[in-house]
């Protein structure tokens, strides 16, 4: 009896754990059948998001993708068994990478990122390891003096005798210009304590070029530097320096010294003093050029100026320098020669006008190699003298002694002063000091002003003189096509000159600009000389034949195009100077434009001579047709005038650059601001045919406006007129 209860009880449990469709854990009843249940579908995240799920027969289990594993470390796992979390590459194997690459651990994988000198060696893989780069095979790394060693990550350049690269194994040789410190110069034969100074940074510069110091050989440029200023003290230290020569030899030396000390400091920042003068120099040096701001201060002045500017384009991407020089006791000996100042001022106010020197002077000096046009300009903190007594008369100028040896405030700037300091804001680098004028000093730029307003004054006119050669009917013909390209060559020329003139900053620009000004200003030579042609045939060979365009464009056009390509060929670096975008006044250059102008002028001459003399014997024999005679003599008078201002106006500008030519300067503007519309008033506004174009064209304007207002009066309600009044009112208008 008990036992039959115990079987009982034991089916009763098991009823209890089985599905109620009759099937096990995993399957499902379908049509009477148990069917395995794919986990997988049913629940797509079932695994988690780095794991991929796989179906088994009634039931499923979990795999890790590649670059994940299991948080307990099972290989086929449920999601009750843990996730899937990251694989960390790096950390697990520090040589996954190899020894040149660096591993860099992403989520699921990783990549190798190659060491400077090194690439990977699969450019489609990027967990390749990663092998040398062989820098040698590129062409001119070292320069042109160079030899390069290539290493394993990296490359030596060896420079040969007479070339340097300043210790700095992985940047090209160039050539030291040991001579330009040679003791035999003017100032360095004046001067005993120069020319030793000379001569001793002669020598360092020759040991320098020596093939051990690229080798590896280095030299002391803190002892150098402080050989340096004990070399200033010795010339310094007997008195004031007597002639202008012997200061700029002095000042010139001792930059071009900084220069060369410069790469051969230790450290990256160097303050010196001595009885006579004081230095700073901080030099940066890297892979990259150096940016960020720049401050060196003095006892007497602060240099405010930023590494961009500094640097530049120098022949070493990464490395720089810059360096603040004050004198204490040189402004005695530069009390002086202020003649550039003097010419600023009016003359009657030059008699009662005194300048003197009212700071110390310092040099600024940095490895830009294009100190004259600077990325920004620097600022200069000067702190005045003491010992000068002011007066409420006394103006403060920024100046810099120059290579003439003269004071000028060119390029340079007051931005702010006070009674203890002057702040000067400078666009080139020289030596600079603050200037003291004993009167009310105002900065002028009437010369810049007087020539954008008659280049502008210019361009008007000479728009208005192409529309009217272009599109007015009644004098179309060969004259005209002449007038029309010269004064678009004219246009041109003065657009060029306003916009682009002085912008020598980039290179390349500078001279394109220079080369477009050549061209379009022979442009119009060649063109004012067919007018000479035409005036010529028209006058002397009595009849008044047309030239064929072809012939005037090869003439006006490609005569100054040959000339300039050939100019490019022969003098490439002739084109651009360093304050202005024109022909280098160097080499001889100037004359592939000088040259072409006088011969021009020479032969309009002649013609103009032979024609206005058989204009004269044409009117003396009383020739009936005075009306085509009149016609002749107004356009020769027209013709002389216009080759009296254009040819003047060429002359006058081909020497506008050059030093001191202030008188050709203004002269050359004034006629610059005329010549546009001379050309429009001799041509268009004294033309009787042109003013009766103009008029006609204003009246046929008046007409459709007065037209299109009665066409809206007709229009209105109110009016009382009939169609015949209007008519007859619309009749007698046509008639006047």
């Amino acid at each position: 009896m008990g036992f039959g209860k115990g079987l009982l009880i034991l089916g009763f449990v098991c009823a209890l754990q089985k599905p109620a469709s009759g099937c096990s854990n995993g399957f499902q009843a379908i049509d009477g059948k148990c069917e395995d249940i794919n986990e997988c579908i049913e629940d797509a995240e079932l695994c988690g998001k780095h794991a991929k799920c796989i179906n088994t027969n009634g039931s499923y289990h979990c795999e890790c993708s590649a670059g994940f594993r299991n948080e307990r470390g099972s290989t086929k796992f449920t999601v009750t068994e843990g996730q899937c979390t990251d694989i960390n590459e790096c950390a697990d194997n520090n040589t996954t990478c190899g020894p040149h690459g660096t591993c860099r651990n992403v989520i699921g994988r990783y990549t190798c990122v190659c060491n400077a000198g090194y690439v990977s060696a699969d450019a489609r893989n990027d967990t390749a390891h990663c092998r040398d780069i062989d820098e040698c095979k590129h062409k001119d790394i070292c320069g042109e003096k160079g030899n390069c060693e290539n290493l394993i990550g990296s490359y030596r350049c060896k420079c040969d005798a007479g070339y340097t690269n300043y210790g700095q194994e992985r940047t090209k040789c160039l050539k030291l210009e040991c001579d330009s410190f040679s003791a035999d110069s003017d100032p360095g034969k004046s001067f005993e304590g120069l020319a030793d100074m000379l001569s001793m940074m002669r020598n360092s510069c020759l040991a320098l070029s020596n093939p051990s110091f690229s080798a590896g050989g280095k030299a002391d440029g803190d002892a150098l530097l402080e050989k340096l200023l004990t070399a200033t003290d010795t010339i310094l230290s007997p008195g004031h320096m007597e002639t202008s020569e012997g200061v700029s030899g002095l000042l010139s030396a001792v930059e071009k010294s900084v220069l060369l000390i410069g790469p051969q400091l230790k450290g990256n920042g160097t303050k010196m003093e001595t009885r006579e003068a004081e230095a700073e120099i901080t030099v940066q040096r890297g892979a990259t050029r150096p940016t960020g701001p720049i401050h060196l201060t003095s006892e007497h002045a602060d240099l405010n100026t930023d590494w961009t500017t500094a640097a530049g384009e120098g022949p070493y991407p990464g490395f720089a320098l810059a360096a603040l020089l004050s004198y204490k006791n040189l402004e005695g000996s530069v009390n002086r020669s202020f003649e550039d100042l003097k010419e600023k001022v009016k003359e009657k106010e030059k008699e009662a006008i005194s300048f003197q020197v009212f700071s110390k002077v310092v040099s600024v000096v940095v490895s830009n190699p294009s100190t004259q046009k600077l990325h920004s300009p620097v600022n200069i903190t000067f702190k005045h003298l003491k010992d000068i007594k002011q007066t409420p008369e006394v103006s403060y100028i920024c100046a810099y002694w120059n290579e003439r040896g003269v004071w000028s405030p060119d390029g340079c700037t007051q931005k702010l002063s006070n009674d203890t300091h002057t702040v000067c804001s400078c666009e080139h680098l020289s030596s600079f000091a603050v200037l003291m004028a004993l009167y009310p000093m105002k900065t002028s730029f009437q010369l810049q002003l007087l020539t954008q307003i008659g280049l502008i004054i210019s361009l008007v006119c000479l728009v208005l003189s192409i529309l009217t050669f272009r599109f007015c009917r009644s004098i179309q013909g060969t004259r005209t096509t002449i007038h029309l390209h010269l004064c678009l060559c004219l246009f041109m020329a003065d657009l060029v000159f306003l916009v682009g003139i002085s912008r020598t900053s980039p290179e390349g620009g500078c001279k394109f600009v220079a080369a477009m000004l050549h061209f379009f200003f022979l442009g119009v030579m060649s063109w004012m000389l067919l007018e000479g042609v035409q005036l010529y045939r028209m006058v002397v060979l009595v009849f008044n034949a047309t030239i064929r365009p072809l012939y005037l464009y090869l003439t006006g056009y490609g005569v100054p195009l040959g000339i300039v390509i050939i100019s490019a060929i022969i003098r490439p670096g002739g084109y651009g100077t360093k304050d202005h975008c024109w022909l280098s006044l160097e080499h001889g250059l100037i004359w592939s434009f000088f040259g072409p102008v006088c011969f021009i002028i020479a032969l309009n001459v002649f013609f103009f001579i032979v024609t206005v003399w058989k204009l004269a014997q044409k009117f003396a024999t009383l020739n009936p047709d005075l009306s085509k005679l009149h016609k002749i003599k107004a356009f020769t008078v027209t013709a002389i005038a216009q080759m009296c201002i254009l040819g003047l106006m060429w002359v006058f500008g081909a020497f506008l650059f050059s030093e001191g030519m202030t008188a050709v300067a203004y002269i050359f503007t004034v006629l610059n601001s005329l010549q546009g519309a001379l050309v429009f008033i001799m041509h268009c506004v004294l033309s009787k045919q042109v003013r009766d174009e103009y008029v006609q064209f204003l009246s046929c304007v008046c007409t459709t406006e007065k037209k299109k207002y009665s066409d809206f009066s007709s229009t209105n309600p109110s009016s009382s007129q009939s169609q015949g009044s209007r008519s007859g009112q619309i009749t007698g208008e046509s008639q006047i």
